[in-house]
């Protein structure tokens, strides 16, 4: 352009004189209206853009081949200066790709050409790239997994069977955090699968191997403690730097197309339950009632015998004393048995016995009635009780 006739306002031709190329006054631009001073010309000003580049390339002041003051040599130099500025800014980006900074709740897991190589603490951490990189793993946030109808597995995943072969609907969640980075990162390829996978075998073969019943009621807490130390034994087996915080088991529930059955099949056992506890508690006072009647008995039995069986010995022992006795003296022996009949016998009877030698000969003459007011008064006494039960009796 600046050897080209007419400048770009319609100016004259221009020269390459020490101003720069300016003509006289019909080659200044014109001025706009209301300005002393003419604007410059695109040329110069690129030119100008053109000289400070060179010069900050190292280049030096001068100017186009030709020109006025020109050096001759047409592209930028490379001078010490340019080279320490280019290593310097090399040595900042790569300082800059080496260094990194590693939270507390955070580890590092650096790999010389691919391989593990150490792990970084938190703090500042130096890792020269290209030849050892890094990762940064969060190791305290804990991550949940949910395994059921509402999981990420499908519908079916919480669907199980029990060992009474009844289907139950199982909702839970794992909550892992990771405790050995580089085994987190070098021997799985998905953790979360690995945990979804891990955690559902485990809580099927436990459901397996349990009846329905507990698990709807009572051992849902013992499940999830055995579905914890489950999983985690699994994963340790693949060495998977996974630590399993705990396992919430939210649901446990018939499936939703049979709950209504089900439903009825528990209020019929409920039922039967407590017939069979009615049952139980009248077996139990009626069993109680005939051991004790049984118990009495054999007891009264007991004391019959004992006390037949000692008169029994009482008498033999007495006969064996008598015997004993008659053997030695039969004549006194025969007598006292004798009067001990007579006195068994005549005891119990109201009557006199008068010894004629006593009362004045066989006739009893001797002897004076007397009457004995006291028995007769008894006697009168016995007849007036006979005579009012007879009037009872007739008044009914």
């Amino acid at each position: 352009m600046a050897g080209q006739n007419g400048g770009p306002w319609g100016g004259g031709n221009r020269g390459g004189d020490g101003d720069g190329g300016r003509g006289g006054d019909g080659d200044r631009p014109p001025r706009r209206p209301g300005e002393g001073t003419p604007l410059p010309e695109i040329d110069q000003l690129v030119n100008r853009g053109r000289e400070q580049l060179r010069v900050l390339m190292g280049g030096g002041g001068g100017r186009r081949p030709g020109g006025p003051g020109g050096s001759g040599s047409g592209g930028p130099q490379l001078t010490r200066g340019t080279l320490i500025i280019a290593a310097l800014v090399v040595i900042g980006l790569w300082s800059l790709m080496s260094v990194y900074t590693v939270k507390p709740e955070e580890r590092s897991v650096e790999m010389f050409l691919g391989s593990f190589y150490s792990e970084g603490d938190p703090g500042l951490n130096f890792a020269p790239w290209p030849v050892v990189t890094y990762e940064v793993v969060n190791v305290t946030s804990e991550r949940t997994e949910s395994i059921g109808s509402s999981g990420t597995m499908g519908d079916n995943a919480g669907l199980m069977l029990t060992t009474d072969a009844n289907l139950v609907d199982i909702g839970f969640q794992v909550v892992w955090n990771i405790n050995d980075p580089a085994k987190y990162l070098f021997n799985i390829r998905d953790p979360e699968l690995t945990v979804r996978a891990a955690a559902e075998s485990v809580m099927r073969e436990i459901i397996a191997s349990t009846r329905l019943q507990p698990i709807l009621n009572v051992d849902r807490g013992v499940i999830a403690d055995r579905a914890h130390a489950g999983t985690q034994e699994a994963l340790d087996a693949y060495e998977s730097g996974i630590t399993v915080v705990r396992v919430n088991l939210q649901r446990a529930d018939p499936p939703l197309d049979v709950i209504d059955s089900f439903r009825a099949v528990q209020a019929a056992e409920q039922e039967r339950d407590r017939l069979e506890r009615q049952a139980d508690a009248y077996s139990n006072r009626v069993v109680a009632a005939a051991r004790g009647q049984a118990a009495q008995v054999t007891e009264e039995a007991a004391a019959y015998r004992a006390r037949i069986v000692n008169d029994a010995l009482g008498q033999a022992s007495r006969f064996t004393s008598v015997l004993t006795e008659y053997l030695r003296a039969p004549e006194v022996t025969r007598r006292r048995l004798y009067l001990e009949a007579m006195e068994d016998v005549l005891g119990g009877i109201d009557k006199i016995v008068f010894d004629p030698a006593v009362s004045g000969g066989a006739t009893g003459g001797g002897v004076l009635p007397l009457l004995s007011l006291d028995q007769l008064s008894q006697r009168n006494a016995g007849s007036g009780a006979a005579a009012e039960t007879t009037t009872s009796g007739t008044g009914n």
